[in-house]
């Protein structure tokens, strides 16, 4: 929790000109997202929109099949309010319930969270507004920040992270009411837990998890968190993204391989026409030809059976 401390403490900051660095995902084959402080997000101009969201964790002393460290579980899932990619669809677990990282309706994993109208709300009263975390046993503070993004597509938006650690009781709590929600089973799936390990195929686990598909800013935020917690050493997370686009490249080679065989049996099928239509027409040609032979001989013969009845006739008239 000592980042997430840190991050908060770089709220109001005196001027621009002494803003620290700051952090960046930095791992290969994951585009960044251009960070700015909370105090820079505050200072924008009614242009922008600003979105929260939010992840639940908790150490985990657990061994997978007694030998594989879980070393924490992370919750996930979309909780009532905005798309986490800036589109206007409601989503969650509703005003009664809980949501974290789960699977949504659209098939898609997504943190929980929404826009925040700041007109009304300070970014954690709207977060918890929208998530209904008041009804819980958690509500996020400006303690829980952890940093802030700017997204990309057409909209203006600015997309705030929270990440709250709580003991595994707690989460484990959290999860069980979340089955009770009222949109459980409807625009909420199910919840997942994120798996921080990498089995010995290099692709078991976080790999294979990566490898899904997450709404909007979702699996950055993800990795960006897991790396500024030290939940999963960097280099760990740099082998995951490439394990798993390591896979997608293998499933293109394929799927270009598979069309490329498929495209020279087209050709060689259309080429093996092209040959029987050229031996079929030169056998109409020489069948023909043997035709206009056998008639050229039947008339030699009717001919020749016609001047030899002529003969006789003219022989008998004689």
């Amino acid at each position: 929790m000592a980042a997430v401390g840190t991050m908060a403490a770089m709220g109001p900051l005196p001027t621009m000109g002494t803003l620290p660095p700051l952090p960046t995902l930095g791992v290969p084959g994951v585009p960044e997202l251009k960070p700015l402080t909370r105090y820079e997000a505050m200072r924008l101009g009614p242009g922008w929109s600003h979105s929260c969201h939010a992840m639940l964790y908790a150490p985990n002393p657990g061994m997978l099949f007694g030998r594989i460290p879980l070393r924490y579980a992370v919750l996930a899932a979309p909780g009532r309010g905005w798309d986490q990619g800036g589109g206007r669809r409601a989503l969650g677990l509703g005003r009664d319930g809980l949501g974290w990282m789960q699977m949504r309706f659209d098939g898609l994993l997504g943190f929980p969270g929404g826009f925040v109208d700041r007109r009304y709300w300070s970014l954690e009263d709207g977060l918890n507004r929208v998530l209904g975390l008041g009804l819980g046993c958690v509500r996020l503070t400006e303690a829980d920040y952890l940093c802030s993004h700017l997204t990309e597509g057409p909209h203006r938006v600015v997309a705030h992270f929270y990440a709250r650690q709580l003991t595994l009781e707690e989460l484990h709590t959290i999860e069980i009411s979340a089955v009770h929600s009222r949109d459980h089973g409807m625009e909420v799936m199910g919840m997942v837990r994120v798996p921080l390990y990498t089995q010995k195929d290099r692709m078991g686990g976080l790999p294979n998890f990566l490898a899904n598909s997450f709404v909007g800013t979702a699996k950055f935020q993800l990795l960006f968190a897991l790396k500024i917690l030290n939940m999963v050493p960097e280099e760990k997370l740099a082998e995951a993204v490439a394990a798993t686009q390591r896979t997608k490249k293998a499933a293109i080679d394929h799927s270009g391989g598979a069309a490329g065989h498929h495209k020279a049996g087209n050709e060689l099928a259309r080429a093996g026409n092209e040959l029987g239509e050229r031996g079929e027409h030169h056998g109409m040609v020489h069948g023909g030809v043997e035709q206009l032979v056998g008639l050229e001989g039947e008339a030699e013969a009717l001919e020749s059976v016609g001047l030899g009845a002529d003969a006789e006739q003219a022989e008998g008239m004689e």
